[in-house]
């Protein structure tokens, strides 16, 4: 597995400081790909939005006719202390059954992430060791939150060219919706779904569980702090890769409301820090269009997934590969011998 030396976060503080100093767009390599774009044997807009997903995608590459050759998707798994008051229609125990279907290639995302010719990583943090239960304090520890972050941030593959991350964890929309609504407002019920499928009633008491969540630890402090209080530990993985593969100029394909939870984190706590991303899919859980929306995002797909395990952005990938084998290989008029107008 090739990846960049571990590294490990001394604090917060340092991780925040590494958001606020990251890598933007190669303006050059985005402004030739927008000039090859312009000589392609097409009428100018043809191919609609693949024209821009490939001219956004060169410019983070830095290269301004590029092709996706590696591919990374990556699972994170971890259990909440918050699942404890039966917010999920599944026990916790189903997050360590589904890392060990992960891993043993029976999940969607197997089947999705080899249709897409990606490497799958799955990576559990301590099951075993559940979040604190969000409505009684905060859900992680500095040193929980830390060593999370410093997961995802050691998970990417230094030569992976687009990468997508996941979730695994029983109880995980509680959270998710918890921080929708901590960073952006509105009410709890605003921002609570049905998850994996809970009935009305389920709804209802998931939704004084988030509101409780609220009341305790809205307001706060920044993104990153709010994803300590709320979060969970694959929640914080998630946001330790996103940041680890701007540093790297690697595109992100977000997932669902889980993943776009998380990501939002990072968002308010620097402006920019999602630029280098896009949003693979707008999932049926109740709130991910509100929070795409506020983090201008437009989705690529709407096939009514409500999964996880990054099967939305999986099948994304193939958007993104489709856009560049047009822009990268599609002849320029001239290339062709046609006349242009």
């Amino acid at each position: 597995m090739k990846v960049i030396k571990m590294v490990e976060f001394s604090d917060l503080d340092a991780f925040r400081a590494a958001l606020a100093d990251m890598p933007d767009v190669d303006a050059a390599a985005r402004d030739g790909a927008a000039d090859r774009n312009s000589q392609l044997t097409k009428p100018p807009g043809a191919l609609g939005r693949l024209e821009d997903i490939a001219q956004w995608y060169a410019g983070w590459r830095g290269n301004s006719q590029p092709r996706i050759s590696a591919p990374q998707i990556i699972v994170f798994a971890g259990n909440h202390g918050v699942a404890a008051q039966g917010v999920s229609a599944f026990p916790p125990e189903v997050t360590a059954q589904m890392v060990m279907n992960f891993e043993h290639g029976g999940a969607a995302i197997n089947q999705l992430a080899r249709a897409a010719g990606a490497q799958l990583d799955v990576h559990a943090l301590e099951l075993d060791r559940p979040t604190d239960d969000f409505t009684k304090g905060p859900a992680m520890s500095a040193e929980d939150m830390l060593a999370a972050l410093s997961t995802g941030w050691n998970a990417v593959r230094t030569n992976a060219d687009l990468l997508v991350v996941g979730e695994m964890g029983i109880g995980n929309t509680t959270p998710a919706a918890a921080l929708a609504a901590a960073l952006l407002g509105g009410d709890a019920a605003d921002w609570t779904g049905r998850g994996t499928g809970v009935d009305d009633t389920g709804l209802a008491h998931k939704t004084r569980v988030v509101d409780e969540g609220l009341a305790l630890h809205k307001g706060k402090g920044d993104g990153i702090e709010t994803l300590r209080r709320l979060g969970g530990r694959e929640l914080a993985a998630m946001a330790g890769a996103i940041a680890r593969a701007r540093s790297l100029r690697i595109p992100v394909i977000l997932d669902g409301f889980i993943c776009t939870a998380a990501a939002a984190c990072l968002a308010h706590t620097h402006i920019s820090a999602l630029d280098h991303c896009l949003a693979g899919h707008l999932s049926s859980e109740g709130g991910h269009d509100r929070l795409l929306a506020a983090l201008n995002k437009s989705p690529l797909l709407s096939l009514g997934l409500r999964l996880g395990e990054a099967s939305g952005g999986a099948l994304a990938i193939q958007i993104v590969k489709a856009a560049l084998e047009c822009h990268s290989g599609m002849a320029t008029f001239a290339e062709a011998g046609v006349s242009g107008s």
